[in-house]
């Protein structure tokens, strides 16, 4: 087993999946995957399945019954990664928008950078580095990072980033049951609770590319329950330990 593992959640990726699990698999850092379908109709399961054969080793797949939502299927990856004793737990998307390579420089931060988390950024050294966006969403992500570092003064400047790489230790101190979020806010709640344990998050610079293919599961109430979760967030924490 390596010390490494990627955390995919799939819903419909199946013009994407096959490429991005090869893509993974031909870094020089030898990174296991862990694929969380919920229940895709269009197949995306069955061609993990068949690639299973091919890396039955490092390809591992958790199918689920339905849409629960991007939060509760990176819970049931980590817990499933802290059972097998990963040292760097990856979340990754499935349709390239997260550069595969650029695997290697969280990892680096981690590993021998001194992060505690490393967070693939598109808004850092003062740059916005997002790629066929249309301005609207640009400026919608760039704002919304801003209000949520006023709120709850967290330093990091991709707030709902969701390529990220987490230490063992820091998923082992978190209590998983209490992450309430499911949509972006899940990657705020993720970050912001890091953040009062006193872990270092280091941000990795990373050009965003928006996918080529399959559709987006981004939607309007995903983004809404971001903006409204974090003054929960920061209230909620005012009356819990981190300890």
């Amino acid at each position: 087993m390596n010390d490494s593992v990627v955390i995919i959640p799939t819903y419909n990726e199946k013009e994407n999946i096959e490429n991005i699990i090869r893509a993974v698999f031909y870094l020089p850092h030898g990174f296991d995957i862990l694929i969380i379908d919920d229940g895709s109709p269009d197949g995306t399961a069955g061609i993990v399945k068949r690639l299973q054969t091919e890396f039955p080793e490092r390809l591992h797949l958790v199918e689920r019954s339905g849409k629960l939502g991007l939060g509760t299927a990176y819970i049931a990856g980590f817990r499933w990664a802290l059972e097998r004793s990963y040292e760097y737990i990856f979340e990754m998307d499935a349709d390239f928008s997260h550069p595969p390579k650029d695997l290697l420089n969280l990892y680096a931060a981690c590993h021998t950078g001194g992060a505690d988390v490393s967070v693939g950024s598109r808004y850092v050294n003062n740059l916005v580095s997002v790629v066929n966006w249309p301005i609207g969403r640009i400026l919608m992500s760039y704002f919304a990072s801003i209000y949520v570092r006023i709120i709850t003064g967290l330093k990091v400047k991709d707030t709902t980033a969701g390529f990220v790489c987490y230490t063992r230790r820091v998923l082992k101190r978190f209590e998983l049951d209490k992450i309430r979020f499911k949509g972006y806010a899940f990657q705020i709640e993720m970050k912001f609770t890091a953040f009062k344990y006193g872990f270092k998050i280091k941000e990795v610079p990373i050009i965003f590319v928006n996918r080529k293919l399959g559709v987006s599961k981004m939607s309007g109430g995903i983004f809404s329950e971001a903006l409204f979760g974090v003054l929960r967030l920061k209230i909620d924490s005012w009356f819990r330990k981190y300890n």
